[in-house]
């Protein structure tokens, strides 16, 4: 087993978690069969192209975005940044320096 399905399992975990879904549930969202999730996570199998691209399409995020483990709320960022798109540019510049009196 190779580091990075050690990693991809972890970061499905994660992902998974984050949703609050059950490894069984989504298993059955993603049209597998019950228990295949529980595999990919505990590294008895590794998903195809195909199925991987499903599991991007359930977390609503890019497979780039997958492997952003820095990043550990892609789906809700996605949709903050199609929010932030519809701002004017006086709301846009109050969340900006918002964000930036967060970071300091």
């Amino acid at each position: 087993m190779s580091v990075w399905e050690d990693e991809f399992a972890v970061r499905l975990a994660k992902l998974r978690t984050k949703k609050g879904v059950s490894a069984r549930e989504m298993s059955l969202d993603i049209a597998q069969n019950g228990n295949y999730i529980n595999q990919i996570e505990n590294k008895k199998t590794f998903p195809t192209m195909c199925t991987f691209f499903y599991i991007c399409d359930y977390f609503k995020i890019t497979p780039a975005e997958f492997f952003q483990e820095e990043n550990q709320n892609p789906e809700k960022l996605n949709d903050l940044t199609e929010k932030l798109k519809k701002l004017d540019e006086k709301q846009f510049e109050i969340i900006r320096a918002t964000v930036e009196e967060f970071l300091k």
